[in-house]
């Protein structure tokens, strides 16, 4: 599976510039493209909103928190979005180049994979980045 490079290049622009809070992708014509870029004011219910109710996605965030030491903090996951009525062939082709395409993307420090938003929650995400 291809990956393309405006992928490659957006994923550094949130990892260093922190100029978006989240990037949805999705495969198309056998290779990954960029399909939604969340601009950095956007929130988490934005992010959860731009993944299809039932089409498969990959999708990175920056999740910002402040620790129990009050500092602040980021960390960026990664989400492979396979909601449970989407086509079975794409969640096949999906699940196959998931490994593949995280390698293309240095940088995400967590993974999530859900089937339905609350697999996914606010909640989750904040139990997985402290």
């Amino acid at each position: 599976m291809a990956v393309q490079d405006e992928c490659k290049l957006k994923f550094q622009e949130l990892k260093a510039k922190r100029s978006h809070r989240f990037i949805v992708f999705k495969i198309e014509q056998q290779q990954i493209v960029v399909e939604k870029v969340g601009d950095s004011s956007e929130s988490y219910d934005d992010f959860q909103a731009s993944l299809p109710a039932d089409e498969c996605r990959y999708a990175v965030y920056d999740f910002d928190f402040v620790t129990d030491e009050n500092c602040q903090k980021s960390k960026i996951f990664f989400t492979a979005w396979s909601p449970e009525n989407s086509r079975v062939r794409m969640k096949m082709v999906y699940a196959s180049s998931k490994d593949r395409f995280k390698r293309e993307l240095d940088g995400i420090q967590f993974e999530l994979q859900a089937t339905d938003p609350s697999e996914m929650s606010l909640d989750i995400v904040k139990e997985r980045a402290f």
